[in-house]
């Protein structure tokens, strides 16, 4: 085993060449950093708008459907890692209030988009940790959610579950629980496999548990995706290796993972920010993270597991998550409901405030509890058109025509010329898509279309190569 390894990671190493190269063209800053392209623009850029302001001229999709995301934002304790607001070890009450607060801003949207019931597309339930409440506060949840949004035409019901919420008596009525009100995937964030990793992150179980919240969700009849984090604290090439390889062999549909994002990226400051700025020597190098990711690719893939949305694996083309390709790759019309969450409607997008008593009080005078958003211009919408498809999984031109309001094959043609010329790309009469090396760097490839205005980094950030994503960059 000791000895695969090394030729895995050994065979990875080769990934550092295309990233010095790529690097000196401008397609990655300097300093080796990233920053998730998850949205466009990116979720700590927006301004501030009304509800009025957000909804002015919208009406409903055709077919009246859309994808519902809902945010319980309760966790037992805080991961070192993450750059989002949440209450830890938050009384009964609290969690009670809050849950009113979700059924009343649901009632606010529907009033709003004038009909009785939401129709959903696609749900997903996230978090925070949204099975940490009780049995009894889990089921009233759903109760409330399903009277008002109806399932009828609902492709898939996923929930965000930490492992620990799954075990025990109260663990197994949880499970039974989101069956019986149709939820079928969940998403077990497991972060790692290695028990002094899992310590360092502040995550309240071990691998153990990890292994018997995975067999409890199989028994209960869940199709099940298990996400980790790499470039953290206390991982090594190897040891990174290894949890790969017992990830692989836990008979799971979907295997996610995520490089550790130390910048924030969400409405909260994680303490990681903190941690690397006073103790860098303790993370691995960036060309370390980068050998950790070709290193899970092709571990994964001696094993079955084929890309299917970027960063996400799964052995069968059919296992992925609804949620996610229907707003980044369909880009249909999506609303969120809860602290921070966001909604994404063809042309605009509206995100929620991040403070929980506005968040309350907002609800209670009646209104949406929306602070930030943007509704996009000609130009912002045919970036955005390109930007989120092409991040998971390919540019339809078709969907790119009918979103932008305009031809894909007479927009950005000499920004994608380049990325072609730099092996990045591929092009046909009907597609664009990343090619497996621009697929690696994808979030790179995709900050190649932000405006100006939403690059993550300044110009002097990126060498004065080609691809510097400040230049060109017309429309």
């Amino acid at each position: 085993m000791e000895t695969t390894t090394k030729k895995v990671v050994a065979e990875a190493r080769g990934i550092l060449a295309d990233y010095d190269r790529l690097r000196q063209a401008g397609l990655i800053p300097e300093h080796g950093d990233f920053f998730p392209s998850v949205h466009y623009p990116p979720i700590t850029m927006y301004p501030r708008i009304t509800e009025d302001q957000l909804f002015a001229g919208y009406s409903l999709p055709a077919d009246d459907l859309l994808s519902v995301y809902a945010h319980i934002p309760f966790c037992i304790r805080p991961c070192g890692f993450c750059h989002y607001p949440g209450k830890y070890n938050a009384s009964s009450e609290e969690k009670d209030l809050y849950l009113d607060m979700i059924a009343r801003e649901t009632d606010l949207y529907m009033a709003r988009l004038g009909v009785s019931r939401i129709r959903a597309r696609c749900v997903l339930i996230g978090g925070g940790t949204p099975t940490d409440l009780t049995p009894e506060q889990l089921r009233g949840f759903l109760d409330a959610f399903t009277r008002r949004v109806d399932l009828s035409s609902c492709t898939q019901f996923s929930y965000d579950v930490d492992p620990s919420s799954l075990l025990g008596e109260d663990g197994a009525r949880r499970l039974e629980i989101m069956r019986s009100y149709g939820v079928d995937r969940l998403t077990i964030g497991a972060q790692s496999l290695d028990d002094a990793v899992l310590k360092k992150m502040n995550r309240e179980h071990d691998a153990a548990q990890v292994v018997a919240a995975i067999a409890a969700s199989k028994k209960a009849g869940f199709k099940l995706n298990i996400e980790f984090i790499f470039g953290h604290p206390g991982q090594t090439q190897e040891n990174w290796a290894d949890v790969v390889e017992a990830a692989a062999g836990l008979g799971v549909e979907e295997i996610q993972f995520y490089r550790l994002k130390i910048a924030p990226y969400g409405d909260k400051t994680g303490p990681v920010l903190g941690h690397f700025t006073h103790r860098p020597e303790q993370f691995p190098s960036v060309p370390d993270t980068l050998v950790m990711k070709k290193t899970a690719m092709l571990i994964l893939d001696a094993n079955g597991y084929h890309e299917n949305l970027t960063r996400v694996f799964s052995k069968e083309r059919k296992d992925f998550s609804h949620y996610a390709a229907d707003q980044c790759c369909n880009l249909f019309d999506q609303i969120g409901l809860g602290l921070t969450a966001f909604s994404s409607l063809r042309d605009r997008f509206g995100l929620n405030t991040q403070d929980f008593k506005e968040y309350y009080s907002l609800i209670k005078a009646g209104r949406l509890p929306l602070n930030r958003g943007l509704v996009r211009d000609r130009e912002e919408q045919a970036r955005w058109a390109i930007i989120l498809p092409l991040k998971n999984r390919n540019v339809s031109k078709a969907i790119f025509q009918k979103r932008a309001g305009m031809s894909l094959d007479g927009s950005f043609r000499e920004k994608i010329g380049l990325l072609q010329e730099y092996g990045l790309l591929t092009e046909s009469a009907a597609a664009l898509t990343l090619t497996p090396l621009g697929r690696f760097f994808a979030d790179d490839v995709c900050h190649q279309f932000h405006h100006p205005n939403y690059i993550p980094f300044p110009k002097a950030a990126y060498a004065a190569g080609d691809l510097n994503p400040y230049e060109h960059n017309r429309l």
